[in-house]
């Protein structure tokens, strides 16, 4: 059942708003975007539309994020075998945690004479 809301605007013509059925980023599955919650945004001013229905949204906030595929590699710098949490690109250098670790501390200042 569709629903339309009629927002006057002083100065403007009065917006329309009406359900519309939008698809989830997440699951694909079709959800409706009901005149209310258009308002609610209108009222926001909120410029983009939702991306995810109630279901995933609600998933989100319990923290049930997307695992990330673990990929077996073997460390540039000492050469042990590792994993790392991205597919990685040729031609790129695939550090170990203890060599990625090293290599993004600064170096210790020489003690001045």
């Amino acid at each position: 059942m569709a629903y339309s809301v009629a927002f006057p605007v002083p100065g403007k013509p009065a917006m329309d708003f009406t359900d519309r059925i939008l698809k989830c980023t997440d699951c694909g599955a079709d959800f409706v975007f009901t005149a209310g919650e258009q308002l609610f945004f209108h009222d926001k001013q909120f410029k983009n539309d939702p991306k995810h229905c109630k279901q995933c949204k609600a998933k989100r906030a319990r923290g049930n994020f997307r695992v990330r595929p673990e990929t077996r590699t073997t460390c540039s710098e000492c050469g042990t075998d590792t994993t790392v949490p991205f597919k990685p690109t040729q031609g790129r250098p695939v550090l170990c945690r203890s060599c990625f670790q090293r290599a993004a501390r600064p170096p210790a200042a020489a003690p001045p004479a």
